[in-house]
């Protein structure tokens, strides 16, 4: 806040944070909110289940229409966006964001060399924020994969000797 109790400036007008959003834990609040911290006016862009299906090689596990509401009801979006194509420049083209977040897990990968190249033509800045190790959608769906395979499969039956 400055002195008289306006909002400090911040670098950006219009920021833009994809992602899946499924199982919604704290690493994806945590993204949210370092995003807001950075912009006036905060997207998310939830992708369809075709498109994370397309990235990630499995369907969400939440329904768009449940991982939307969840994410428009966060208090740092200030609209959510449902993104249906996986070129992140045509996505630009429909919302005009000034700078987009990703989770640093992108940086210095070939799909984060070719964001920052292809944003850099239309002027929008990439801004990375760290990635949740400890917590992450792939890592509460292996869980409840596993908590759903029947008792049998998860133990090894006790041999003649053991029991």
């Amino acid at each position: 806040m400055s002195d008289l109790g306006a909002p400090a400036h911040r670098p950006y007008r219009v920021g833009y944070a994809p992602g899946a959003y499924d199982l919604f834990h704290i690493g994806h609040l945590n993204i949210l909110r370092h995003a807001r911290s950075q912009c006036d006016y905060l997207v998310a862009g939830v992708v369809s289940d075709e498109m994370a299906e397309l990235a990630k090689g499995r369907r969400p596990m939440i329904p768009l229409v449940e991982r939307l509401e969840i994410v428009r009801s966060v208090r740092y979006v200030d609209a959510a966006f449902v993104e249906t194509v996986p070129d992140k420049v045509e996505t630009w083209k429909q919302v005009r964001f000034d700078v987009i977040f990703k989770g640093d897990d992108w940086r210095g990968t070939p799909k984060g060399d070719r964001l920052e190249k292809d944003f850099a033509a239309v002027g929008v800045d990439v801004v990375y924020f760290p990635y949740t190790v400890h917590t992450s959608s792939t890592q509460l769906r292996r869980a409840l994969d596993a908590l759903s395979e029947p008792l049998d499969a998860r133990t090894e039956p006790l041999s003649a000797e053991r029991r």
